[in-house]
């Protein structure tokens, strides 16, 4: 029999990847203010857009363009889209591997807290917090690590396939310290057991004042920054806790740099897949 408790984390999923919402579906074409206006097929859209503001209207406020498109829950449940809105891109099903491991790991008292690296806006360590909220835990922390100012550029002389991957112009992965704090605000879930590690993986991760994990989820994308973080806190990993990789397997330069991590250090736990692009693990006594 479905629970209070399964009732509210699966309301908040739905909530936080805006699986609610069609809308939710819809893409950005162009964003910009009308003192910079471009467009990549001016004419046409000018033309349109001219019609619909006046040129007092759009000096007050900013320009945004958005392409209609029909919402596919499949595609949401395994997020292979960005939603136009929402929290997290990841998806409802490695969200339901959030609240499994979490779950899992409450239930063997593995000690340790809970991590993400490369948070976005928050809403996947929203669902952890919340997770530890239902099952009455207070004294285990969420932490989140971003630098909260987008991706870094690829370190092509690490591993050169990065190169493809640089999205660190994109201000839609650009979200500040302050907005990701007033998204926890807003689902009522920041408190002393929410803290945060700004700065490039690097610089912050190899001295975080974490002694044990019991959950380290990596959102980290590219090679450097997968390898940083691993090499930083894998060993903080209570035996019997989970290692999670967002993008494990439709990011190759990620994938590689768990392959070396892992070959590095002897680790030969079964690797198991979430979806068509995260896995996990649980780590064995070393």
């Amino acid at each position: 029999m479905e629970s209070e408790r399964d009732r509210y984390l699966d309301l908040l999923g739905k909530c936080l990847t805006a699986s609610l919402y069609d809308e939710s579906a819809w893409r950005i074409v162009e964003r910009t203010r009308t003192d910079t206006l471009t467009l990549k097929r001016p004419a046409k859209l000018l033309r349109t857009l001219v019609k619909a503001l006046t040129h007092s209207a759009l000096e007050r406020r900013s320009t945004m363009i958005v392409q209609r498109r029909p919402f596919d829950e499949a595609t949401r449940r395994d997020g292979r889209d960005w939603p136009f809105f929402g929290y997290t891109m990841v998806g409802l099903r490695r969200l339901e591997n959030v609240r499994f491991c979490v779950e899992d790991v409450l239930a063997r008292r593995v000690p340790g807290d809970l991590l993400e690296a490369g948070v976005w806006r928050g809403g996947t360590a929203i669902f952890m917090r919340a997770v530890l909220k239902c099952h009455g835990v207070n004294d285990r922390i969420v932490w989140l690590a971003d630098s909260f100012e987008g991706m870094p550029k690829p370190n092509t002389e690490a591993y050169g396939a990065d190169a493809g991957d640089d999205l660190s112009h994109l201000n839609y992965l650009r979200v500040s310290l302050d907005q990701v704090k007033a998204n926890l605000a807003r689902f009522g879930l920041l408190d002393d057991q929410v803290r945060f590690l700004k700065g490039w993986f690097r610089d912050t991760l190899p001295g975080a004042p974490i002694e044990r994990l019991a959950v380290l989820r990596l959102d980290a994308d590219l090679y450097d920054s997968t390898l940083d973080a691993l090499r930083a806190l894998y060993h903080r990993v209570s035996p019997g806790g989970y290692v999670i990789v967002d993008d494990y397997q439709s990011w190759r330069s990620c994938r590689k740099a768990v392959t070396d991590f892992r070959a590095e250090q002897g680790i030969d736990a079964e690797i198991k897949l979430i979806d068509r692009d995260g896995a996990y693990w649980q780590v064995t006594p070393r």
